[in-house]
């Protein structure tokens, strides 16, 4: 058992419905496996589940716990800040694939 830490300015999406919430309503949350770290308080790039950047968020909780069925989970919300523009989107994907996610098939 142990916490894992997050890059600083990710904020990976891995249900479109959690993405939606969050785009939708302005606040969110998305439920990560096994116990994390996230940057409470802190302006992070919001990422979809085909690792496009989406939005600036800002974390407002992050609560780990072990869940019913005995998992480790991290619950993240958060609030929209702002969308991103297309060219601050292309930007942001770029630099992400060539920081955390590796390279992207095409180029």
């Amino acid at each position: 058992m142990g916490f894992q830490t997050e890059f600083n300015s990710v904020c990976k999406f891995k249900s479109e419905q959690e993405l939606y919430e969050l785009l939708e309503y302005g606040r969110g949350k998305m439920v990560k496996n096994g116990f994390r770290v996230y940057p409470t308080g802190q302006k992070v790039i919001a990422y979809t589940p085909d690792n496009r950047a989406i939005a600036i968020v800002k974390i407002v909780a992050s609560i780990a716990e072990i869940n019913f069925q005995g998992q480790e989970v991290t619950e993240v919300e958060m609030e929209l800040v702002r969308k991103l523009t297309d060219e601050e989107s292309r930007i942001q994907t770029d630099l992400a694939y060539e920081m955390f996610f590796g390279e992207q098939e095409g180029k």
